[in-house]
């Protein structure tokens, strides 16, 4: 049945049909499906479903954007004509869900605040990038048995650390979810998260069999946890990011006279790339773990050869930033890392390669 829904909805998504969205959903419900079977087991495959094709160049941004909005607009639908339409009182606690502070990705996050309304909580979903001291204030104002923090996007790890260790200093425990925390929650542990959560059923569990509250106390430092910081090398990488990626740029149009006719829309894509590329090297220098590095290389091949750009642009850009990172040891292991990855990785024929960047 549920695959049943999931292609009907994804219909009227691509559609732009937002009443058929909710008519399918609406309907689901008058069949006797549970709401929280309809958020986790329906929207949220379509949801992934939009993500898979963004990745593959068959919808635009636009329609990325569109899909995501009438989800979005399905889910509070639903959260008002679910069987229970009266409002059911919150019998477990009280806990808050937000995103780190630069993550825009609220979609997973307000799956998970639904999720645990509908399991008896009292929830203050306070919605994407949220910032650390806003959040830590709404702590303070209202002392919930727990807070999760969601991310999706790997680059926010350093803010997410600092959100986690902000959050048990004033004796809150922190549950961390997304994808951002990588496989298994390896990162989640890292930064010292009390709990992690693979998706919304496994928060609710973890939420029912309870979180100690950590004793309040002074924040950790960084390096407290991560000591490896303490070469600086992510600090001095984050930091002069921008003069990384103009210099890479400059060569990158040495070595690919090509790039010298790009229009004004494809050297903003190409900087772009190199600004990721920048930012994923300085993550994984902040969590010392070359996977998170050349994970993302290889989807980044993906979503290039998917747009008929050639992914042997990604290696040169990796040969400049090694030398111009030629006094950090930790960064050119993870630039060999990532290059020997992609040189591995079978090439998908590109039109016209012969000429591009």
């Amino acid at each position: 049945m549920s695959v049943t829904l999931q292609k009907r909805l994804w219909r009227a998504m691509a559609e732009g049909d937002e009443y058929g969205a909710v008519d399918v959903l609406s309907g689901a419900l008058a069949d006797g499906l549970d709401e929280e079977s309809l958020l986790l087991d329906v929207i949220a495959p379509v949801q992934e479903r939009v993500g898979a094709e963004w990745a593959a160049d068959r919808i635009t941004v636009a329609q990325e954007h569109a899909a995501t909005a009438i989800n979005e607009r399905a889910v509070a639908a639903l959260a008002h004509r679910g069987r229970d339409a009266v409002r059911r009182p919150a019998h477990r606690g009280r806990v808050t869900v937000a995103c780190i502070d630069g993550e825009w990705h609220a979609f997973p996050a307000r799956l998970v605040a639904e999720t645990l309304r509908l399991r008896g909580w009292q929830v203050d979903y306070l919605g994407a990038q949220t910032p650390t001291p806003h959040l830590i204030a709404h702590l303070h104002r209202t002392n919930p048995d727990a807070v999760l923090l969601s991310s999706s996007i790997p680059t926010h790890l350093p803010a997410a650390h600092g959100a986690i260790t902000a959050c048990q200093a004033v004796g809150v425990p922190v549950m961390a979810g997304g994808l951002a925390f990588g496989p298994k929650g390896r990162y989640a542990r890292a930064l010292g998260a009390d709990e992690w959560a693979a998706d919304a059923r496994s928060a609710a569990d973890a939420l029912a069999a309870g979180l100690a509250r950590p004793r309040p106390a002074a924040l950790r430092q960084a390096v407290d946890d991560l000591p490896h910081l303490a070469d600086q090398e992510y600090t001095m990488v984050a930091q002069t990011r921008a003069r990384l990626v103009r210099g890479t740029l400059a060569d990158l149009e040495d070595r690919f006279p090509a790039m010298r006719s790009y229009t004004g829309e494809q050297r903003e894509r190409t900087a772009e790339d190199v600004a990721h590329i920048v930012q994923f090297l300085a993550t994984a220098l902040y969590v010392d773990d070359a996977e998170l590095f050349t994970s993302f290389l290889t989807w980044t091949a993906g979503i290039l050869e998917a747009r008929n750009v050639p992914a042997r642009s990604v290696i040169a850009a990796l040969d400049i930033l090694a030398g111009r990172l030629h006094d950090f040891p930790r960064a050119l292991a993870l630039i060999r890392d990532g290059t020997a990855v992609l040189a591995d990785r079978p090439a998908r024929p590109v039109p016209g390669s012969e000429t591009s960047a």
